[in-house]
Formats: structure tokens, C-alpha cells, sequence
């Protein structure tokens, strides 16, 4: 008792204070709801934050201002909003805010997501541009997506006979953890070599963890002490993490001299063993980076690709006509390849309404790295800011409908995801745009289009398509709360 009432008499202080010298309150801030001592606005945010900023948004405006414990914020709501910050003062908020689960997973903040706008980050992110993401580098994996998700479609065949129930979460996860480890590590894992937990429930942990409110994160005195018991369960995944990213260098380290194709971590290994760095390059770093692509390749594809299979599922005119096209273009006597792709219109329409309507980041986080004014309002250096992505896509005075999943609206639409259309921006914008957006599409795009396919797809114990449940767990990639189980019934002639 006698530490919390310490901890009160600190925080009322450094309140007072901080209330005391803010002399940029003459500055013109934008509006927003009325605050609290100490907490400011923090308890304005509930289960989903990005539907509690989306509500406080229609009141107080596009550009509204929030204080999140100490921390001055910045939430933009709209498409106009998005546009300044993320293209015409893109510059200014290029940084990352201070971020307590990546300063434990990622090795003190050191991944490619949350790094700070620095030179480091900007040779790492050409780094894993180059060196994984390139169309180049893309394409010649073609062979082993094609494998994995044959490999999928056969397992699928086997259970449909026997008319099994199919946790497709754990599919496409499983798939997408495949695929993400040939790519970077050179290899599979199973599920084992993480933890006994598996892949899946371990991701989901970071994902949630990373997106909670967090006290270390708004007021940086409170961080270690650890009044939420965050941090004790963002060391033990740490612990994790560090233990299988050890291994997988290790193992590299040893086959270095003997491998042929080198993989990313090669890649890394020899950026750091020659020196020829012009930016500080260790193995923490090397771990970091890996970190980073492990959680995005898998869990964002894996829980867009989940979501598109959702409203499919509980559309099945859409998945009458997205079955048409697919007959039409690749028909009944095999399976879907890559290249098919570029001719599925419908598809693309499909996973752009998806994206839209289940942005899987729905929150984005910058940070100010100079003092600035937009639209007539002061930001100062420091401030936090956040791109409600969500409350975006769900603009009625751009998408008529928004809460509809209706993939005909992009009918003639010129509107795409790659970030010059500000009303759709489910990777981002700018300089912190996802590096991995095309990577990602063209696997979403080829999974939901093979499952359609070489499927037909019921819901089970009598569920109907509209009573089929859109629950959400919130975090910094937002996912399905409970799995999503359905029947399939092989429909190739092959």
C-alpha cells in the first residue's frame, strides 16, 4: 500500500509539472475529448481501440487531439488526415514512438517496424528490400509456394473424404509459417522447435500483447515497474524467441561454407562478418530483423487471408461468382498457378474489399521528429501519431455502405492498396509503407484463390452463412477471436 501511494505522489507530480512548463499550450491544438490528470485520455480506450478512436473521431474531427498518459497524440480519421501525414509531411513523421514490447522482442527496438527513422533503419529496410522482397527474389520462390500449397490441397483432399470439420485458421497459419521460414531461414520448423505451444498460439501472443495499452509506453517511469504484468510475459516470449533465432544462426553458421543458394540470413550473417556496414550490424540486429519477418510474413497474411475467407463464407453469392471466374479462367481440370492471377479481376476485387474491410493493422503508429503545423494545428516534436486505418475504411463519405462487404464497388474503381489512394491504405504510405505488401498480396491472392477452387465449402453443425460470427482480438495485427471451421468437398478432376 505504502509503494502505490508513493507511486500516486510521483505521478501527481511529474503531472504538475509537466502541466507547469508545457508552454506549447498557447500553441493551436486540434480538438478533442476532455482528459483526466495523468491518465489524459487513456481511459477512452476500451477492447478495440480502433473502434473507440473511430466514435470519439465522428465527434471531435478528422484530426483530433488525444494525451495518452504523458504522451501528446495525434489521431488521424480520414483519408484527407492520412494524406498529410503520411505523404505531404511525411518527412516529419517518418519515426517510430517508443514501443515496450519492442523494446523486449526486438532487441531494444531494433526491427525493421518499430526502429526509429535513423540511418540504421533506412539501410536495413534497402537491405530487406533487396535481399528478400524484390520482384526478383519473389519470383524465385514460385516453385516452393507452388509445393506448400499442394502440399495444403492434398491434406485438404484426404479430409474432405471422410467429411471432417477444418480449423482453416490453423491451415492457413501453418501454410504461412511454411512459407515464411523457406523464405528466410532456408527451411521449415515445426511447430515443436518454437515452443510446445506451436507457432500459432505464440504469434497470436506477441500480436496481442504487442498491441495492448501499455503504462511503459505513456509514462516511461511506470515501465519498470510493471503494474500490468506485461512485461514479465513479453520476457518470458522473448526468452522464446531468442533461444529459436539463436539456433537458426547457429545453423547457419555451421553450413555457411557449404551452401550454394544462400538465404537471408546468409545474407546477413556476411553483411556482419565483412565490416563493410556503414551502420552498426551484430547478431542482435540480425535476430531483430528475423523477429520482424517472422511475425509479419506470417500472422498478416495468415489473418488477411482468414478474414477474406470469413465474408466469403458468409457470402455465398460471392463465392458463386468468384467460383465462376475461377472456372472460366483456369478451369476444373487443375489447380490455380501464379501466373493465372494477373486474369482473375473478380479475385483482385474480392481481396481489396477484404483488405478494406479487415485491415489486419488497423491502427498505425508515427511520431514527430520536429515541431510542425498542419492544417492550421501545432504538433510538436514527440508527438505520438496514429492513422485510424479502420475508421478510414469505414468513411461512409467514401464508401457508401462501409460496413457491407461488397466487392462489386471497386467495378471500374482505379482505387489500390499500394498507397497513392489514401481511402485504402492497409499497408501504409510513404517511407514506413509495409516492404512486404507484394509479397503478401500475391500469396493471398493465390491461397483464397486455390481453396475457392478446389473446393466447395460448408459451414458446420447447421450454422448459416449469416449467423457465422466476426469477432475480433485486437493487436497490432488484428485476427479472428475464435478459429474458423468449415467443411470442403474436392470439386477438381484431377
Amino acid at each position: 500500500m505504502t509503494l502505490l501511494w508513493a507511486i500516486l505522489v510521483v505521478g501527481l507530480s511529474v503531472y504538475a509539472l509537466y502541466e507547469l512548463l508545457n508552454i506549447h499550450k498557447r500553441k493551436r491544438y486540434p480538438p478533442g475529448p476532455t482528459g483526466l490528470p495523468i491518465l489524459g485520455h487513456l481511459h477512452l480506450l476500451g477492447k478495440n481501440p480502433h473502434k473507440d478512436l473511430q466514435n470519439l473521431a465522428k465527434k471531435h474531427g478528422p484530426i483530433m487531439y488525444m494525451r495518452l498518459g504523458l504522451v501528446p497524440t495525434i489521431i488521424a480519421s480520414s483519408a484527407d488526415a492520412a494524406e498529410k501525414v503520411l505523404k505531404t509531411y511525411d518527412h516529419i513523421f517518418a519515426s517510430r514512438p517508443h514501443h515496450e514490447a519492442s523494446q523486449h522482442l526486438a532487441y531494444g527496438q531494433k526491427n525493421l517496424v518499430f526502429a526509429k527513422y535513423d540511418v540504421y533503419w533506412r539501410n536495413i529496410r534497402k537491405l530487406c528490400t533487396v535481399h528478400l522482397l524484390s520482384n526478383q527474389k519473389i519470383h524465385s520462390f514460385q516453385s516452393m509456394r507452388k509445393q506448400e500449397v499442394e502440399l495444403l490441397i492434398e491434406s485438404l483432399k484426404q479430409e474432405a473424404r471422410d467429411r471432417v470439420v477444418i480449423d482453416l485458421s490453423a491451415k492457413v497459419t501453418s501454410l504461412n509459417a511454411n512459407l515464411t521460414c523457406l523464405m528466410v531461414f532456408g527451411k521449415k520448423y515445426m511447430d515443436e522447435d518454437l515452443d510446445k505451444r506451436g507457432f500459432k498460439a505464440i504469434v497470436q501472443d506477441v500480436v496481442h500483447l504487442a498491441g495492448m495499452p501499455n503504462l511503459g509506453d505513456f509514462f516511461p517511469f511506470l515501465g519498470a515497474i510493471d503494474l500490468q504484468g506485461i512485461t514479465r510475459k513479453l520476457k518470458d516470449l522473448s526468452k522464446v524467441f531468442d533461444e529459436f533465432l539463436e539456433k537458426i544462426i547457429d545453423e547457419h553458421v555451421y553450413a555457411h561454407e557449404h551452401k550454394q543458394n544462400k538465404d537471408f540470413v546468409d545474407t546477413m550473417m556476411d553483411i556482419m562478418q565483412s565490416g563493410d556496414a556503414k551502420f552498426q550490424f551484430d547478431r542482435h540486429h540480425i535476430k531483430a530483423i528475423l523477429f520482424d519477418m517472422l511475425i509479419a510474413a506470417m500472422d498478416t497474411t495468415a489473418s488477411s487471408t482468414e478474414w477474406i475467407l470469413t465474408e466469403l463464407l458468409r457470402h455465398p453469392q460471392v463465392m458463386k461468382e468468384l467460383q465462376k471466374e475461377l472456372q472460366e479462367v483456369v478451369g476444373l481440370d487443375r489447380m490455380v498457378e501464379e501466373s493465372d492471377l494477373e486474369n482473375l479481376k473478380y479475385l483482385d476485387m474480392v481481396v481489396k474489399e477484404g483488405l478494406r474491410l479487415h485491415p489486419v493493422a488497423p491502427l498505425f503508429y508515427h511520431e514527430s521528429i520536429e515541431d510542425c503545423v498542419v492544417d492550421g494545428f501545432h504538433i510538436q516534436k514527440g508527438t505520438r501519431i496514429i492513422i485510424n486505418c479502420y475508421a478510414i475504411h469505414m468513411d461512409p463519405n467514401v464508401w457508401p455502405d462501409p460496413e457491407k462487404f461488397l466487392p462489386e464497388r471497386f467495378v471500374g474503381s482505379s482505387v489500390d492498396f499500394r498507397g497513392r489512394d489514401f481511402q485504402l491504405v492497409p499497408f501504409g504510405s510513404g517511407r514506413r509503407s509495409c516492404p512486404g505488401m507484394q509479397l503478401a498480396v500475391m500469396v493471398v491472392r493465390l491461397v483464397v484463390a486455390q481453396l475457392v477452387h478446389c473446393f466447395e465449402w460448408e459451414l458446420p453443425n447447421g450454422i448459416e452463412s449469416c449467423d457465422l460470427d466476426i469477432d475480433e482480438k485486437f493487436g497490432i495485427v488484428t485476427c479472428r477471436e475464435k478459429p474458423l471451421l468449415a467443411i470442403p468437398t474436392y470439386k477438381l478432376n484431377k
